[in-house]
């Protein structure tokens, strides 16, 4: 495993524990995101689908209600404890068909059999997105259908980049948000998602803008800045009164942006559809 994927395992090592923790907010947040990519790919009974960066298997749970007891809905991760917590799941549903793997999407033999490969925000973290998207097309069956949601810019999503913004003058060092490079944002552009499809040999490329309004009380907005975003890894290590007045500062910015205690945290996405 390269130096690159060695770190990104252990980015998704510590950030999958903080999922685990937030995951009944995460999943109802992004429920319809889920939903609009498991549509698109048009999943029908008894077939094969592969959600790639799983997670606690949300998508992979919508997927395998689609092509039920008969067909097979395989979800991939690199956390482990994820997929703890998405085999737990599955087992608690009852669900029949669902496996899941702890693999590199990367690299990975997933074998040749599957219909389908949805995700749901888990490609856009790949060192060599050609590479992965062409390992991921070998996986399909001739003509299969892959679906993907992937963030649009922090300039559509604002609601991440405010607490950015509002902790960069309190930190030493804030982290910033990257595109066209493994994180987040970088799938932001659609010609360089476009341009990286091709390359691995996908063709009836289609992107289209998927926003969902996600409503979402101040106290979970708070959450997902300080707990889920990128700020987490400074503040767990921060001294009290850092981390004191960081939240302040946040707390400040985002105000504006509630009302009544709620706040409208758009999700501001593509839905992106090819055949292999």
């Amino acid at each position: 495993m390269s130096g690159v994927a060695t770190d990104m395992s252990a980015y998704w090592d510590r950030a999958g524990r903080v999922w685990v923790e937030q995951q009944a907010l995460l999943d109802r947040l992004f429920q319809p995101i889920a939903q609009a990519v498991v549509d698109r790919a048009d999943l029908r009974a008894g077939e094969a689908v592969l959600d790639v960066g799983c997670g606690s298997g949300a998508t992979t749970f919508e997927a395998a209600w689609r092509v039920g007891p008969q067909g097979r809905a395989v979800g991939a991760d690199i956390s482990g404890a994820l997929l703890e917590l998405a085999r737990r799941r599955a087992g608690e549903q009852g669900l029949e068909g669902v496996d899941f793997v702890q693999a590199d999407a990367q690299t990975h033999d997933f074998g040749a059999g599957f219909d389908a490969i949805v995700s749901r925000f888990g490609v856009m973290f790949f060192p060599d997105p050609v590479a992965a998207f062409a390992n991921l097309r070998r996986a399909l069956r001739p003509g299969g259908r892959l679906a993907f949601a992937c963030w649009r810019g922090p300039e559509d999503n604002p609601m991440a980049q405010v607490p950015l913004d509002a902790a960069a003058p309190i930190l030493p060092e804030t982290p910033r948000f990257e595109r066209n490079a493994p994180g987040r944002f970088g799938f932001a552009d659609p010609e360089r998602v476009r341009s990286i499809l091709a390359e691995a040999g996908w063709r009836d490329i289609a992107i289209a803008p998927l926003d969902d309004p996600t409503p979402i009380s101040f106290d979970e907005l708070m959450t997902m800045s300080l707990r889920v975003g990128p700020l987490n890894p400074i503040l767990s290590n921060a001294e009290d009164a850092l981390r004191t007045q960081v939240r302040d500062a946040v707390s400040a910015a985002l105000a504006p942006h509630a009302q009544d205690g709620m706040a409208k945290m758009n999700s501001a996405c593509w839905l992106v559809t090819a055949r292999g």
